[in-house]
């Protein structure tokens, strides 16, 4: 009675603390619709785009996007005003409830996720003081590339290069200078190991810290930002965001900001330089150059990108032409490769000033973006560096001028370092900054310096009045001005072409600091608004569907006591919801599949308890005694599959497999409750409901009639099963040599979610996009045949912050004639780009490693509880041979039917989530045979073990049959109703339901009779 008594009260504080905590969703979003009213009924008062601008449909777009803006900012504001307004009966307020509502993830809401990799090399060169020793820097370059193809720590690879670059050589010298004392010149290469760890720990926690710090201002009600300093990688959700440039640039920044004296046409060394590089390309590509320094140019430049755009003259007029377009050259009188640096490059000129004296501009040129990487690649050679002043480096830089055709222009500087390369003036002597205007009345950054700063910047004014001062933020000029006068007052600012948002950003970025470690993101995914409420519809029919079909089951199957296990269903789904919200956790779609297999496998726990009561009702006993029977003979089989199924789900989220994270938790909580719900509750209220004289009926004209003294001689066949595993070995093993579609996440790429107005051909889309990315791209259907999935490496190992946007750029171009007419850029992206997702290898690779853990480890982990709880090497053994049967089994359909389905089959995070818990689930069948093998073995002392596992099978058949029925209806809603999202997961769980049922039955329980035959196969009770 006293353990009814705590059971009864911990339901109801339950029941209680979960309505109460889900009454914030309610009452926030009730709030939130309201406000959004008003905020479009104010919107409502200005012209409409059709009105504003009739029959330009360019400006139409750009002014229905900033009427979006002003409706965003508009709401934003009211929330603002209102966050002290009561809800909820006056009992707390709109900030208040924000905090405790359910998150939805950014899968559901749109937003963008990223996850940064922080890079250490940049730590590694700024504490050797940026050294130009050439095997210290090849040693770093060697570890950087080895750390991209593999797991190992950097600091750990760059200690191996460097000891095979100089065996004899110490590493000391290069850190002791910079260390305070923390490294000796004649410290070990352990202790400057030491060293460089324990500021590589520091570095990433100030990362995080600063990027904590710039996403707190991004405005994001909820971001979610999980550090993994083990992996030295940073994951961020920003639910809601849709301006994806913005958080790149702002993500990527290091803050570096520079200040640099600048080469201009006026240098004779510059000038000279210029024509004897341009010179030396040329002989290069005729083949002329000497075979030293061509042998050394052919490894530092590229053949494809050297012949692009070689027989074109750049004019500033074709620079600015949006589509690329260049005045052609006559190709009769002009060799192609004649000029190679100056045809990509239009000169600036000088001008005069009033007394007629010569002023030249800080930049040497125009260039346009896209042959930034061919030119890149000519000043990457040797022959090219040494024409060059050994402290010159060249800076891009954003054109000042507003003219819109000029957006893809970027200026070439030619800029002047310190001997180590370095600035004489650098950010860190930055004391505020913030967003201001010049005196011109354009946008700008007005920054205060320290002491020090102020002295050099006097210093450098002084010196370079009339000249020059290039202003760099990570490798960038974002201005060059001329100084007309020494600055002493160390007040200065960057101005330009920048919009407040953009000034405001930067400004914030000066204030956050420098990023110790620079980060740089290794995979994105983002997704649209429209996607992510066809996923929430989507994932909310499957939910609805799925529970009104297990609902109706359970009465059908199981009469009145079906209510038992539908109460029970009812208070594990509140229960789940609410705890996820109790704990602040996100609701995502993986997350919504975890909830609908909840469904499934919450009934399970009931469906094996009434079983077994019909069971002992079917040998005579009375209704109570049967109950009470049958509550305690299922608990060992109950407790041996849920633990099984949790041990997966607590693997799967102990690697975090990025999305499905949210999926393992969710499955963990439900597993938990369900234990709660199923056992303690369910017993609660049939004791609650027999104290009066009643009782539940557990069976149904149906029920008595399926597997009525089953007796089938499973044992018997056990050699036409054994050779139909040996098939399913022969095509698993042959899966490896017949490939997979991986997903981007586990190949690397860029993914894009297209959405047509009409049906487009697969095959057309490809040979365009292959024009355009000079490979052909891997296009699959999604849904229909109006929606492509297109998926293309082009340009993946390229960093930077505009490689994203360009292959976008690219994208646009190669479908443009599959869209409407006369459609923009930014349209494409809000309309027709559902999702995209980057995925870098570094990143894909850790992914593969983690999901090949993960998969090991619930194998092991299953086999060893099997082995302790069952004391019985047999039975680990049945167990393994079971679990790579389901796996095969999976690998096989995926892998030879990837071209036939309609829908994609791909190896990715999803695909991994649905292994390990097929591995979960296929075991919950396994152990429930086997506690009824080890019950049996001990009642049918003298019987033969085919005759005990025989038994065994037959009478736990139907109680095998409807767990597996149950989950297999959830999973199958799932796969129709619930969209792309977890298509490929319910596809697999699909498999796996029904190959873990066979091999409960046809693998795992032979395996018993025939190892070790003469052994029982309960333990032997005689030896106590």
């Amino acid at each position: 009675m006293q353990l009814k008594g705590l059971v009864r009260f911990f339901a109801i504080a339950l029941i209680v603390i979960c309505l109460y905590q889900l009454s914030f969703t309610w009452f926030v979003h009730s709030h939130e619709n309201a406000q959004d009213a008003k905020a479009e009924a104010w919107v409502k008062h200005f012209p409409s785009p059709e009105v504003k601008y009739p029959g330009n449909k360019e400006l139409q777009a750009l002014y229905a996007d900033s009427l979006a803006e002003l409706k965003k900012e508009r709401l934003q504001r009211l929330l603002d005003s209102t966050k002290d307004t009561k809800l909820a009966f006056g009992l707390t307020t709109y900030s208040s409830a924000k905090e405790k509502e359910l998150m939805l993830g950014l899968d559901l809401q749109g937003g963008m996720s990223v996850t940064m990799e922080v890079g250490l090399d940049g730590l590694i060169k700024s504490l050797a003081n940026f050294t130009k020793d050439a095997q210290f820097n090849k040693a770093l370059d060697a570890a950087v590339l080895r750390k991209a193809n593999g797991g190992a720590d950097l600091i750990t690879l760059f200690r191996d290069e460097y000891s095979k670059l100089n065996p004899t050589g110490k590493l000391a010298p290069f850190f002791a200078a910079r260390s305070n004392g923390k490294v000796k010149f004649d410290a070990s290469d352990d202790a400057v190991s030491s060293y460089l760890k324990e500021q590589a720990t520091a570095a990433f926690n100030n990362t995080y810290r600063i990027l904590r710090t710039r996403i707190d201002r991004f405005g994001v009600a909820s971001p979610n930002i999980n550090p993994d300093p083990a992996k030295g990688i940073i994951s961020i959700e920003l639910a809601g965001i849709n301006d994806k440039e913005r958080v790149r640039n702002y993500l990527q920044s290091t803050a570096n900001l520079q200040f640099f004296e600048v080469y201009t046409f006026e240098s004779r060394d510059l000038q000279n330089g210029i024509v004897a590089a341009d010179k030396a390309v040329e002989d290069y590509l005729n083949g002329s150059a000497p075979k030293d320094t061509a042998k050394k140019a052919a490894v530092e430049t590229t053949t494809a990108t050297a012949k692009a755009d070689t027989n074109k003259t750049a004019t500033l007029s074709g620079l600015g032409n949006t589509h690329g377009q260049t005045a052609k050259a006559d190709s009769n009188k002009i060799n192609s490769n004649k000029n190679p640096i100056a045809r990509l490059l239009q000169f600036t000129q000088p001008y005069q000033d009033k007394g007629g004296k010569p002023i030249y501009p800080a930049a040497l040129g125009y260039i346009q973006a896209k042959d930034t990487g061919t030119l890149n690649d000519y000043l990457r050679m040797d022959l090219v560096k040494n024409k060059f002043p050994s402290n010159l480096v060249f800076m891009y830089g954003k054109t000042e001028s507003g003219d819109p055709k000029m957006k893809n222009i970027l200026m070439l500087y030619a800029i002047k370092t310190l001997d180590n390369g370095q600035a004489e003036l650098e950010g860190d002597h930055i004391t505020n900054a913030a967003q201001d205007y010049d005196e011109r009345g354009r946008i700008a950054i007005k920054m205060n310096m320290d002491k020090i700063g102020t002295n050099i910047w006097a210093k450098m004014t002084t010196r370079n009045v009339g000249k020059p001062i290039a202003i760099v933020l990570d490798n960038f000029v974002y201005s060059a001005p001329n100084v007309n006068d020494p600055i002493t007052t160390g007040s200065s600012q960057i101005s330009g072409s920048y919009t407040i948002k953009e000034a405001q950003d930067l400004s914030e970025i000066l204030e956050s600091g420098k990023l110790p470690a620079p980060a740089k993101i290794v995979q994105e995914q983002q997704v649209g608004p429209t996607l992510g409420k066809e996923s929430i519809t989507g994932g909310g029919l499957s939910f609805l569907i799925a529970f009104i079909v297990i609902f109706a089951l359970m009465l059908l199957y199981f009469n009145t006591a079906g209510w038992v296990a539908n109460i029970a269903l009812i208070l594990n789904l509140l229960f789940t919801i609410g705890v996820l919200s109790a704990l602040g956790f996100t609701l995502t779609a993986p997350g919504i599949a975890g909830l609908v297999l909840t469904i499934g496998m919450a009934v399970d726990t009931n469906v094996i308890i009434f079983e077994r009561i019909k069971e002992e009702l079917s040998r005579g006993k009375s209704y109570q005694l049967a109950v009470n029977d049958g509550y305690k003979r299922s608990l060992s089989p109950v407790l041996d599959a849920h633990v099984t199924t949790l041990l997966t789900a607590i693997i799967l989220a102990y690697f975090g497999l990025g999305p499905v994270l949210g999926f393992a938790t969710t499955q963990i909580i439900g597993i938990l409750l369900s234990l709660f719900c199923g056992i303690l509750v369910s017993r609660l209220i049939t004791d609650f409901y027999t104290n009066k004289n009643r009782h539940f009926e557990y069976f149904t004209g149906i029920s008595k009639r399926i597997f009525k003294h089953a007796a089938f001689k499973f044992i018997e066949y056990r050699k036409i099963a054994y050779g139909i595993s040996v098939v399913i070995l022969i095509l698993g093993v042959s899966t490896f040599f017949n490939g997979f579609d991986e997903g981007v996440e586990f190949s690397g790429g860029r993914s894009y979610t297209i959405k047509f107005d009409h049906a487009v051909s697969q095959s057309e889309i490809t040979d365009e996009l292959k024009k355009v990315f000079g490979e052909a791209p891997i296009i699959k259907t999604v849904n229909s045949t109006h929606q492509l999935n297109i998926t293309t490496s082009y340009k993946i190992h390229e960093t930077g912050n505009h490689v994203d946007s360009l292959v976008e750029q690219m994208l646009f171009n190669g479908l443009h004639k599959h869209l409407p007419q006369n459609i923009t850029f930014n349209e494409f992206e809000t309309k027709y780009k559902q999702s995209s997702q980057t995925v870098l290898p570094t990143i894909s690779d850790d992914l593969k490693a983690g999901a090949t853990k993960a998969t090991i480890f619930a194998i092991i982990a299953i086999c060893l509880y099997i082995f302790i709880r069952f004391r019985d090497w047999r039975y680990s053994l049945g167990t393994i041979f079971s679990l790579l049967h389901d796996v095969f089994v999976t690998l096989i359909v995926f892998s030879f039917a990837r071209k036939i389905v309609p829908f994609p089959l791909e190896i990715d995070q999803h695909f991994i989530a649905a292994i390990l818990t097929v591995i979960g689930f296929s075991m919950n069948d396994t152990v429930i045979v086997y506690d009824r093998i080890r019950e049996d073995s001990k009642l049918l002392k003298g019987s033969s073990n085919a005759a005990i596992i025989n038994r065994a099978i037959n009478d736990t058949l139907s109680r095998t049959v409807m767990t597996s029925l149950t989950v297999f209806l959830t999973i199958l809603i799932l796969f129709i109703f619930g969209g792309e999202v977890t298509r490929g997961f319910a596809f697999a769980m699909l498999i796996g339901v029904v190959t873990g049922t066979y091999s409960s039955i046809f693998v795992a329980a032979p395996i018993l009779v025939d190892f070790a035959k003469n052994k029982p196969l309960g333990k032997d009770e005689t030896k106590k």
